[in-house]
């Protein structure tokens, strides 16, 4: 047994021996005692930073339930979550955007097979559209661009004050911006800033850091890049390129991407560039070697070394924000707010 697998196991007996306790104290909800939870002068703010290390989530890990800022609020105070990456749907949804057509084309076509385990999942079939749909999408895009361009700042204001009153700070707001002309990602970036967050979030590329970089330095942020198994898949490929175009660019490090595509330790790139690693991404996946390959798993039941993971960010006080993004199965009997409470929990346990 080597000295991850110890420490992995010694990590799930210490949850294992807390659970009973987790359990009970899992009873009481967050906004106990509180008529109205998202009543700004009743919600109880929470706090999830755990030994100098902030826990939080990306909201995607929350796309099974229903949408809406409200409701992040709502789920943030029922996980005990503080910080989040906050996905633009539900905020650009709550300051009046249009109704994108798309969903409801999407949702009446049948959904692509679930992936095997270790492959990526299938894209979504793009469907044939009629004229009428093609009209209503060319509609909907000039539409968002004009609300984008003329967004109403005191309704940003108000988006952040629904945070702020709750005790939840986003520390990204992930725009994916890079396609959109230069006025929306201004508006990217004006936004973000007005929400309190650092950053602007992209999936990396080297044509988007060239094209976003200007606008993170026009408004002194950062434009923070995501990455899949890019590690793996791309022969030679590093950060080093991307931080060679701008002091601006940080980067959002999926560890368990990363570990389930190379089975290389994470702390390798976090030792390395961890001055640039604004973010990660954690969860729990099995390894490129195992029987079933790069599969996520319930935490505590992957390979992937979380506690290393997490120690070396306390033990370096390293101000790196730890996002849970939640993507393994979750049972009929249970729903996305109870496994993401479930991960800030073990994520507690290692750093308590």
């Amino acid at each position: 047994m080597n000295k991850n697998q110890r420490t992995k196991n010694q990590s799930r007996r210490r949850f294992l021996s807390n659970s009973a306790a987790l359990a009970a104290a899992s009873m009481i909800p967050m906004n106990y005692g509180f008529t109205n939870p998202l009543d700004s002068q009743m919600v109880e703010k929470v706090d999830s930073n755990f030994g100098g290390v902030s826990i939080g989530t990306i909201t995607y890990s929350w796309r099974s339930m229903p949408g809406g800022l409200e409701n992040i609020v709502k789920y943030c105070n029922e996980c005990g979550i503080s910080s989040i990456e906050l996905m633009s749907g539900d905020l650009e949804t709550f300051l009046g955007a249009p109704e994108n057509p798309m969903t409801a084309i999407f949702k009446s076509m049948a959904p692509p097979p679930p992936p095997k385990p270790g492959e990526k999942p299938a894209p979504r079939r793009r469907p044939e559209f009629t004229e009428e749909q093609k009209a209503q999408i060319e509609k909907y895009n000039q539409q968002m661009t004009t609300f984008r361009v003329d967004v109403d700042m005191n309704k940003v204001a108000a988006a952040r004050k629904l945070l702020d009153d709750a005790g939840i700070k986003a520390h990204i707001v992930k725009f994916s911006p890079s396609r959109w002309s230069d006025e929306e990602i201004e508006y990217a970036f004006k936004v973000a800033k007005a929400m309190g967050a650092k950053g602007v979030s992209e999936e990396i590329s080297e044509a988007a850091a060239k094209k976003l970089a200007p606008f993170a330095e026009k408004h002194g942020m950062y434009v923070v890049f995501h990455q899949h198994m890019q590690f793996a898949e791309n022969e030679g490929f590093s950060y080093d390129p991307y931080i060679a175009v701008s002091p601006a660019i940080m980067f959002n490090f999926d560890s368990g991407h990363f570990w389930g595509s190379t089975g290389i330790h994470p702390n390798e790139i976090l030792k390395k560039y961890h001055e640039r690693i604004f973010s990660i991404h954690i969860k729990d996946k099995t390894g490129p070697d195992a029987e079933v390959p790069n599969t996520n798993q319930v935490w505590g039941q992957g390979q992937m070394p979380l506690e290393d993971v997490l120690l070396l960010i306390k033990k370096e006080k390293w101000p790196i924000y730890c996002d849970i993004e939640l993507e393994y199965e979750i049972k009929p009997w249970s729903d996305a707010v109870h496994e993401v409470k479930t991960c800030v929990n073990y994520a507690r346990q290692i750093l308590m």
